[in-house]
């Protein structure tokens, strides 16, 4: 019973994380500013690697279930850092905006500490989860507006 107690620990800390790291992905360079602006106490942040950029090879399937094939290129700029609590953030972004790579990188070491993970997701992670649901729930609204519904007149017996 231990032993399951700790995997539906460990479980829910990944997919946590993974939620995490999406939404920092996604995050605007700008969300990402104010909230570091607006921590109390500013990190100490050790560059591990990058922040680099370069290329990944993204791929695609026609109607989402035929073969995989190369769709093209894509250019990510990716960021690790160590905090001075020895926590270690990694971070992967689109485009080529380094110090957004090295603020989400900064947020998911902060995430993984007991201290700041709570200021984080109240800070941040909410309000990005908040704002992507809208630009999804508007877009959703607008391509509803655009429907046509496609109907047969029944003429009689012919």
């Amino acid at each position: 019973m231990i032993l399951a107690d700790r995997t539906d620990a460990a479980s829910q800390t990944v997919s946590g994380r993974k939620r995490a790291a999406d939404l920092l992905a996604r995050a605007e360079r700008s969300e990402l500013s104010a909230v570091f602006d607006a921590l109390p106490q500013k990190p100490v942040a050790h560059q591990v690697r990058g922040p680099e950029t370069g290329l990944v090879m993204v791929r695609g399937r026609i109607g989402g279930g035929g073969a995989p094939f190369n769709l093209g290129e894509v250019t990510v700029t990716r960021a690790t850092v160590r905090l001075d609590t020895g926590s270690v953030g990694h971070a992967q972004a689109l485009g080529t905006d380094r110090e957004k790579a090295r603020l989400a990188a900064i947020f998911d070491a902060l995430w993984q500490e007991d201290a700041t993970k709570d200021f984080v997701e109240q800070a941040l992670l909410l309000p990005i989860a908040e704002r992507i649901a809208d630009a999804e729930r508007r877009k959703a609204d607008e391509t509803a507006a655009t429907r046509v519904d496609f109907f047969t007149m029944v003429r009689g017996d012919n």
